[in-house]
C-alpha cells in the first residue's frame, strides 16, 4: 500500500465516521423534539433510513437552531440532575440542619425544650 492509498484511506474513514457522527446527532435529535409530532418524527425517520445524506444534510439546515437548543437544554438538565445528586449524596450538613431547626423554632413548631435538644444531637453528629 503506497502513501496515497493510505491517505485515501485515512480520508474515507474520517469522512464516514464524521457521516456517523451527524446521522447519531440528528436521530437524536428528531426524538428530542417536542415541537413535532410522533407522524413527523417518523417521516424524517423514514426518510433518514431511504435517503440519508440528503435527509441529513436537509434537517441540518432547517432544524441547525433548534439542534442547538436542545443540546443545550439537555446539558442544563444533565448538570441540574448532577446537582441533585450530590446535594442527595452529600446529605445535609451540620449548618443547614440547625438553620432548619431554627425556622421551626421561630414558626412556633418546635418548643425550646426539642430545639435544644435536637441541637445538641446535630451538633453531637457533627463532631
Amino acid at each position: 500500500m503506497n502513501f496515497w492509498n493510505f491517505f485515501w484511506l485515512l480520508f474515507v474513514a474520517f469522512a464516514f465516521i464524521a457521516y456517523l457522527s451527524i446521522l447519531l446527532s440528528v436521530v437524536r435529535d428528531i426524538f428530542r423534539d417536542d415541537k413535532h409530532s410522533g407522524l413527523w418524527k417518523a417521516v424524517w425517520f423514514l426518510f433518514l433510513v431511504f435517503v440519508p445524506f440528503l435527509t441529513a444534510l436537509v434537517y441540518l439546515i432547517i432544524h441547525s437552531r433548534d439542534m442547538a437548543e436542545h443540546q443545550a437544554k439537555a446539558q442544563v438538565n444533565a448538570q441540574a440532575e448532577v446537582q441533585d445528586y450530590i446535594r442527595r449524596a452529600a446529605g445535609r450538613n451540620a449548618a443547614g440542619e440547625l438553620a432548619e431547626a431554627a425556622q421551626l423554632l421561630k414558626d412556633g413548631v418546635l418548643s425550646e425544650a426539642e430545639f435544644a435538644q435536637l441541637k445538641a444531637k446535630v451538633l453531637a453528629d457533627a463532631s
